[in-house]
């Protein structure tokens, strides 16, 4: 030991009396000081405009323009410059020589170089943890463990890359090509991801071997015992080949013998790599503070839950738009989408099928308008070289029914006792289902989730109807990603014409047209009396039908059609903001307020109520206070003008348009929506685009249906507000730090170099 560490001590002094060593270290020091400064410019500018940030710490070191992220992404440029003479200059000198005729082991000469790399490394380490070491000093409630777990990440990542160049430095006396080749292994590193990916075991062995995004994980702020094996067995394996390179030159041996122990140091490393990577044997630590590379709570629960085998079967039409989602090629990018349910339950298994149906693709029909489905496929396999099995249809239709889901990319998840489920794609920017999606499908293999029940039969809006009146976007689409049935939720249609079946959870009545008859009616209030939960939303012109449904409740339906006057907007289009009741209701009616967002309801009566029948009522939504009314005379919003009229009992003031009410009754807690619109979750509202409005009626959707499910679906995603919103620096104190950091830190580095050599000079 005290060998090695004598060389590393030598090597250290011939770096740092170099040059090279210190316009490294300068030219670092000056890019992190400016990325840094850029970074931390955004966070002083958000506290002097008195705009509370969120999660600075990521957002200053993290994220896809944080410090640590940058870093990672130039980093390889620095190495081969420091390790492509740390051997080549032995070779070229000859005093390599003299080190194979001294008692020194080759193990000890290589291991000497590589400490003092790791302690450049340390240096390099160093310099960014002075800006880590100022956030922890100016960032209020700084997440440190995520500092230390980003350092850490890129630490062990200028090792790997200082091993990479010790053996290329080995292979060469020539400074220039040893930094080529070095440079050259790191871009192979990053490929080598993309070989073999249709081969089961080669593409495992290949995708370990990737370098690129292993540090990513660190600066993300988790920790993963494969992560931390990468990097040792790549510093293991180049390290025994440069022994072995020495070796070879130090004494002879056959090439064969060479061969050998170069091919046995690589299986080993492989090997270990192979087993490192099983998701049975990697341990895992989310060093940040919120956890926010793990599953939710919430998530974490239904998983908790799941003590049967999972299988997730994908199946993908080659004839559809959604056929290139999850090709062969891309089966480890696609199993990671699913890393952190495979944390939590490590014998998950996938599979993937490729067949081939009719489907309507567009595209397709523009490039061979003449070719038949057959021919169209025959076609796609040559020019995309597919090497990989595509059966029918029919060679599948007995194990899965895809026609409900036309024939679309789907994966079915099954539990080992035949329990089934979908998980989709989506029609938006993301398409990949999120883990509020994937929770949803896994809760209801192991729960048994609200059915919601809308009623028909009058004329009311159907979860079906397609047209603008229609639910059936919220409801039963399914290529959207937040309608209900993709969120967990069941869904029936019922008449009142008989009692109302104890499976319901969840009814919906919205608008009905004609008033029920007697027996419906009292089915409704006996559904009502024993505690079911129901939404009813009413419209303007059906107050009589509508005052008689609600009447068990208690609420009344005014008449008239509120409005307020705009120059932009028809004046029966109410603009409503969440109450202090509705912020305090639900995180996300309070996430709604911060945003500025609104809930827009096109032809809304106002709602009145009293509590005589046992409720606590909540109004989540009224409109303003000035300028809007019940207008009682005006009935053509588009081509006449309104005008307040006290005459006629015109009011203006602020009516209630949604209300929350809630009951104990038969040992549980009976919830009720009410609204004055039925419109506000239409097909066309949730489609509507209004120039200067941010219309947010998907968050009282959520909010309305999380509260009468009793909090089961949808997947409550929430997590605790991270604290580091805020700074102890002002802007004049961070004037001069911002000119230390970009020109100080760099001048001293400078100073200290000059200083070293012109005392290396005068002796």
């Amino acid at each position: 030991m005290k060998t090695i560490l004598k060389i590393a001590r030598t090597e250290l002094q011939v770096m740092f009396y170099s040059p090279v060593a210190w316009l490294i270290l300068v030219i670092f020091t000056f890019q992190v000081g400016m990325n840094f400064t850029d970074a931390f410019d955004g966070a002083v500018r958000l506290g002097v405009m008195k705009i509370p940030g969120r999660d600075m710490t990521i957002n200053t070191f993290g994220g896809w323009m944080g410090v640590f992220t940058k870093v990672q992404a130039y980093l390889y440029l620095y190495i081969p410059l420091l390790t492509m003479s740390i051997m080549s200059r032995e070779l070229g000198s000859g005093s390599i020589k003299l080190l194979y005729s001294s008692p020194i082991t080759n193990s000890q000469i290589i291991l000497g170089k590589y400490v003092s790399l790791m302690v450049f490394a340390a240096v390099l380490t160093a310099i960014l943890s002075i800006f880590a070491g100022f956030a922890m000093f100016t960032i209020n409630m700084v997440d440190i463990p995520y500092l230390l777990t980003g350092l850490l990440g890129l630490y062990l990542l200028t090792c790997a890359y200082a091993a990479i160049g010790l053996f290329m430095s080995s292979l060469t006396s020539y400074n220039v090509v040893a930094a080529i080749g070095t440079v050259t292994i790191f871009a192979l590193l990053g490929y080598v991801k993309e070989v073999g990916q249709e081969i089961g075991f080669v593409r495992d062995i290949t995708y370990w071997m990737a370098i690129t995004g292993r540090s990513s994980t660190f600066i993300a702020g988790m920790i993963t015992s494969e992560d931390v094996l990468y990097f040792i067995i790549v510093v293991g394996l180049f390290l025994g080949f440069t022994i072995i390179k020495l070796q070879s030159g130090r004494v002879k041996t056959s090439k064969m013998v060479t061969i050998g122990k170069y091919t046995a140091v690589f299986c080993i490393a492989m090997l270990l790599g192979y087993f490192s990577a099983k998701p049975v044997m990697k341990v895992y630590y989310d060093a940040t503070r919120t956890k926010q590379n793990t599953l939710t709570k919430s998530s974490q629960e239904v998983m908790a839950k799941l003590n049967t085998g999972l299988s997730i079967h994908t199946y993908t039409n080659m004839l559809d738009p959604t056929a290139y989602t999850a090709l062969p090629a891309q089966y480890k990018s696609d199993v990671d989408n699913f890393k952190q349910y495979i944390r939590f339950k490590p014998d998950i298994k996938l599979d993937y099928t490729y067949y081939s149906h009719h489907s309507e693709n567009p595209m397709l029909e523009r490039m061979y308008p003449k070719l038949d489905d057959k021919k169209r496929l025959d076609t796609m396999i040559k020019l995309n070289k597919w090497k990989f099995d595509i059966v029918p249809y029919s060679a599948i239709s007995k194990e899965v029914n895809l026609e409900p889901e036309n024939y679309r990319f789907v994966r079915v998840l099954e539990l080992d006792n035949g329990k089934k489920t979908f998980l989709r794609l989506f029609d938006d920017m993301r398409r990949l289902p999120s883990e509020r999606e994937i929770t949803a499908a896994i809760k209801r293999l192991v729960m048994k989730l609200p059915v919601i029940a809308f009623v028909n039969g009058h004329g009311e809006r159907g979860s079906n109807a397609e047209q603008d009146r229609g639910y059936n976007m919220i409801a039963r689409e399914k290529t959207f990603r937040y309608s209900l049935i993709n969120q967990g939720f069941d869904f029936t249609e019922l008449t009142l014409a008989q009692p109302v079946p104890d499976s319901i959870r969840i009814m919906v009545i919205a608008e009905p047209k004609l008033a029920y008859t007697a027996v419906e009616q009292g089915n409704l209030n006996a559904y009502i009396a024993r505690g079911g939960n129901l939404i009813i939303a009413g419209e303007p012109g059906r107050q009589a039908q509508m005052n008689e449904i609600a009447k068990e409740l208690g609420v009344q339906f005014l008449p008239g059609r509120l409005v307020k006057p705009s120059v932009k907007f028809q004046s029966d289009l109410m603009i409503m903001r969440p109450t202090q009741e509705a912020i305090d209701f639900s995180p996300y009616l309070k996430d709604m307020r911060k945003m500025e967002s609104v809930l827009t309801m096109p032809a809304a009566g106002a709602l009145s109520y009293t509590k005589d029948k046992g409720f606590e009522v909540k109004t989540l939504f009224r409109t303003d206070s000035t300028g809007s009314w019940n207008e009682l005379e005006t009935t053509n919003f588009v081509d006449d003008s309104v005008k307040l009229n006290p005459a006629k009992g015109e009011v203006a003031q602020s009516y209630p348009t949604v209300l929350a009410l809630s009951r104990k009754i038969n040992n549980r807690e009976q919830k009720v929506i009410v609204t004055g619109d039925a419109d506000w979750l239409s097909n066309g509202e949730l489609g509507m685009q209004r120039n200067g409005l941010d219309a947010a009626n998907f968050t009282l959707i959520v909010t309305s249906f999380y509260w009468l499910s009793d909090g089961e679906v949808p997947i409550d995603m929430t997590r605790d507000v991270p604290p580091d919103g805020s700074l102890s620096i002002g802007e004049k104190g961070w004037a001069w730090f911002s000119l230390f950091f970009k020109w100080g830190l760099p001048a001293i580095l400078i100073a200290v170099s000059l200083i070293i050599w012109i005392r290396r000079r005068g002796r």
